[in-house]
Order: C-alpha cells, then sequence, then structure tokens
C-alpha cells in the first residue's frame, strides 16, 4: 500500500502541492488528472521519492519512500520524456538497469523486447519518442517493481502498441498485484484501467474516489413535458446545471441513478433520457467548477 499523509511541497517559496493525503491499494490502477499546471509531476516525482516533500511523509508498505535503496528498489518512475544514456542502445540500458535493479527479470526484458519488435542493438537516439517510450516501459517493467509511477505514459503510442502495452500493465496487475500511478490527459485510456481516480487543480484534490461510484452518481439528462415544467421538480433534485434548448431540457444531477429515475417519471415526462457521464464529462463538469467551460458536455 502506498500512504500519502499530508504532503506539501514548494519552489521558490510557491506551492505546488498543498496538504495532500490519500492511499493507494496493492494491486490497485489509481488516475490522476488534473488541469496543466495542477502540480500532477510535482506529486508523482514526491511520491516516487525523486523530490522530498516539505511537508507530510509517504510511504510504501509501511517505509518511506525517499533516500532509501531497499524501497526505491521497489517503485520506478517514467516520466512524460524517456530519458536514457548518450548513443546507449536498449541492450546497454538493459545492463545498467539490471546492475541497478535486484530484481531484474533477463527472460521478461526478451520477451518484452520481442513482444514490441524492437532492436536492442540499435541506439536509442535514432528510434522515434514512441519507440523511445516503448524501450523505457521495457526497461521499467523488467526490473519487476510493485509500484509503477507513470506520467503521460501513452504519449506518442499508435493504436497497436497502446493495446500491447495495456494488456501487459493488467497483466501486471492481475498476476503480481503490481500497483500503478498514472497521470494522463488522454482520459479514455484512464478510464479503461483504473478503478480509482482523483482530480487535482492548484495543487489541491477536487475529488477523489472509486472510479464506478464517480460514474454512477453523476448523470445526464434531457426532459420535456406536455406542457410546462412541474413546479417543484428541480427543489427535489441535485442540479448542478440545466439549460432549455427550445422545448428539451438538458440538465446535469447529482444521485443515485434508480432514485433520479423515479422522481423524473413520476412526473410523467413525455422525453426522458438519463445516461451517465463519460470520465471526460465528469473532469470537464468539476473543473467547470473552477474556471473551465462546461457547454461541451451538454453538446454531445
Amino acid at each position: 500500500m502506498i500512504e500519502i499523509k499530508g504532503v506539501s511541497k514548494a519552489f521558490d517559496k510557491t506551492e505546488i502541492i498543498h496538504n495532500i493525503s490519500f492511499s493507494i491499494e496493492k494491486g490497485s490502477i489509481y488516475g490522476l488528472l488534473g488541469s496543466n499546471g495542477a502540480g500532477k509531476t510535482t506529486l508523482l516525482r514526491t511520491i516516487a521519492g525523486i523530490l522530498k516533500a516539505d511537508q507530510g511523509e509517504i510511504t510504501v508498505d509501511g517505509q518511506p519512500v525517499f533516500e532509501k535503496t531497499a524501497i526505491k528498489e521497489k517503485v520506478v518512475f517514467l516520466p512524460d520524456q524517456p530519458f536514457f544514456f548518450t548513443h546507449y542502445t536498449l541492450k546497454q540500458m538493459a545492463q545498467f538497469y539490471k546492475n541497478t535493479y535486484s530484481r531484474w527479470d533477463e527472460e521478461y526484458y526478451h520477451q518484452l523486447t520481442a513482444l514490441f519488435e524492437i532492436d536492442p542493438n540499435k541506439k536509442l537516439h535514432k528510434y522515434s519518442k514512441g519507440v523511445q517510450r516503448q524501450a523505457s516501459f521495457i526497461l521499467a517493467l523488467s526490473a519487476k517493481p510493485d509500484v509503477l509511477v507513470l506520467d503521460e505514459p501513452i504519449d506518442g503510442l499508435d493504436p497497436v502498441v497502446r493495446k500491447k502495452l495495456k494488456n501487459v500493465l493488467i497483466t501486471e496487475v492481475a498476476e503480481r498485484e503490481m500497483t500503478i500511478l498514472i497521470s494522463s490527459h488522454n482520459l479514455r485510456e484512464v478510464e479503461d484501467i483504473c478503478d480509482h481516480i482523483a482530480i487535482l487543480h492548484q495543487g489541491r484534490f477536487l475529488l477523489e474516489k472509486e472510479l464506478d461510484d464517480l460514474k454512477s452518481g453523476i448523470h445526464k439528462i434531457q426532459l420535456a413535458f406536455k406542457g410546462e415544467v412541474p413546479d417543484g421538480l428541480f427543489n427535489k433534485l441535485d442540479v448542478l446545471h440545466k439549460e432549455t434548448r427550445g422545448s428539451v431540457l438538458l440538465c446535469i444531477v447529482r444521485g443515485e441513478h434508480e432514485e433520479v429515475e423515479r422522481l423524473i417519471r413520476s412526473y410523467h415526462p413525455v422525453i426522458f433520457d438519463l445516461l451517465p457521464l463519460t470520465l471526460e464529462e465528469i473532469f470537464i463538469y468539476e473543473m467547470g467548477d473552477v474556471g473551465y467551460a462546461i457547454q461541451n458536455i451538454l453538446d454531445q
């Protein structure tokens, strides 16, 4: 388990993350979302033990990460820009990782190299960004980490490679209970694999919960009635947003699906569609409360 308790981090007296607390269960895939400049990368680097928290505590399996070699062996961080030594091949980088990580799995390294079809003897700087990112995953996964921290991991990968990678990650979680913490702007990909979600804005959490709970509690509704809208309907709903388009009402409401449907149907609408929001739509709505536009949720 990863425990983050009251963590804050500042640079040049500017606070980037403020009093963040949450936990990540072993074998979980945890998605960290947020606007540009929200503090996601700083938080990930602090969790991985690259940066030292100014306040608070971060532990993996009950042990602090920062400057603890035995714990950091279990945690691998992949930045948004892959890094390799100058003019190194994948084979040479693999040797460095092998000397660094005691749990390095040579057989698994060869399996992944074959799966992603990378020539291990070609210098990595001659490859495209997408292939370099695949190489960084091969190295990270072959080190057999308990915790894999990913910052924008699928940027530059084509759909076929993304599917391969997703299958590998899910297999690692299922078979070894590897824990994944992932930050990405590709919300559709995050929605496919994550079981927990947090939204970070200006260094603070807007929300943090299981993905299923998050998606089941917010709905997009289209309504129409023969005459006037019944008095009192919206007093009984937790309406987050409402607008009228001709005779149709478009709303976003919070609440349990069954209760919302029961209440609305009791007013006998002639048109009634109740749909769960996608993670992308929920993100836009939640960010709408802090200055982002909500309009594109209702246009879909």
